[in-house]
C-alpha cells in the first residue's frame, strides 16, 4: 500500500495483535539523520500502532559495519523509546541458519542473531536510498541483521566478503533466508549519492510505502522507477521456489 507521508497512520496488522515479540529492523548504521536513516518520527509511529493493539515487546536491532557499539547511533538518532528495549548485532548471540532454497545463488547458510529467530513479527523499515545507481529499500535492509565481523575480507571490513559474491544474489539468498513478515519504505525523501552511505542529496518524494517486503520494495520501484536488480532474481526464485 502506499500513503500520502503526511497522512500516514500505522494500522498494525493482525499478526501483531497476536505476538509476543514484536522486532523492528530500522536501517541506523550511523549517526546521521534521516534520509540517510529511519527516522525517528516514523519508528515512533509505528510503536504507536503497536501499543494500540499489543503489549508485546518490542525490539530494535541493528548492527555497524565496522562492528562498533551501536548504541551510541540509537542515541544520536533519538531512539529512545519508553519500554522498547535497543538491541546490537555484534552483542547477540549467533546462530548459523540454512537458505531453504535448494540451490543458493551466492551463499547457503547465513550467520544471524538468535533473537530474529526467537521474535513473533519482524518488520523492515528503511529510507528511501539509491547509491551509486542502486536502490537500498526494505530487503537490501536486512544486510545489516548480519554480523559484519563474519563478513569482513581479509583486507577490508563492512560486509565486503558478500559484495564479492554478488550483492544481489546475497540479497535474493537473505530474503527466503529471513522470512520478514513486513516492510516499510520511508519515502518522505529520497537520499541519492554516489556511494557515500552518510553523504548525498535530498528529494522530496512525499510517500511511505508498506506491505510484504518483496512486494513492498516492487511498489517502490515502480512507483519511483528505481533500479532494483535483486527484485528480478527474486521473481525468478519466488516461481521456482513455488512451484
Amino acid at each position: 500500500m502506499v500513503f500520502e507521508a503526511q497522512d500516514f497512520v500505522f494500522e498494525a496488522p493482525p499478526a501483531i495483535s497476536r505476538a509476543r515479540r514484536v522486532l523492528i529492523k530500522p536501517s541506523a548504521c550511523y549517526p546521521v539523520p534521516y534520509p540517510a536513516t529511519t527516522s525517528r518520527d516514523i519508528l515512533a509511529t509505528i510503536i504507536e500502532g503497536i501499543r494500540q493493539v499489543s503489549d508485546a515487546d518490542i525490539l530494535l536491532l541493528e548492527g555497524t559495519p565496522d562492528g562498533s557499539p551501536v548504541y551510541p547511533v540509537y542515541q544520536a538518532l533519538g531512539y529512545d523509546f519508553p519500554r522498547v528495549l535497543t538491541l546490537d548485532v555484534k552483542d547477540s548471540i549467533w546462530v548459523e541458519v540454512d537458505n531453504p532454497l535448494s540451490k543458493s545463488l551466492a551463499v547457503q547458510t547465513f550467520w544471524v542473531p538468535n533473537v530474529i529467530l526467537s521474535s513473533d513479527y519482524l518488520m523492515t523499515v528503511a529510507p528511501l536510498k539509491v547509491l551509486a545507481g542502486k536502490a537500498y529499500l526494505s530487503i537490501m535492509n536486512l544486510l545489516s541483521t548480519l554480523p559484519s565481523v563474519k563478513y569482513a575480507s581479509e583486507t577490508k571490513g563492512n560486509w565486503d566478503a558478500l559484495y564479492s559474491l554478488g550483492i544481489d544474489r546475497v540479497i535474493t539468498d537473505l530474503y527466503f533466508t529471513l522470512p520478514f513478515d513486513l516492510g516499510i519504505v520511508e519515502a518522505r525523501q529520497k537520499f541519492v549519492s554516489s556511494g557515500n552511505p552518510t553523504r548525498g542529496r535530498v528529494e522530496e518524494c512525499g510517500k511511505i510505502f508498506v506491505g510484504e517486503p518483496y512486494g513492498v520494495d516492487c511498489e517502490a520501484s515502480a512507483t519511483l522507477g528505481l533500479k532494483t536488480k535483486y527484485l528480478d532474481l527474486i521473481k525468478v526464485v519466488k516461481a521456482e521456489f513455488e512451484a
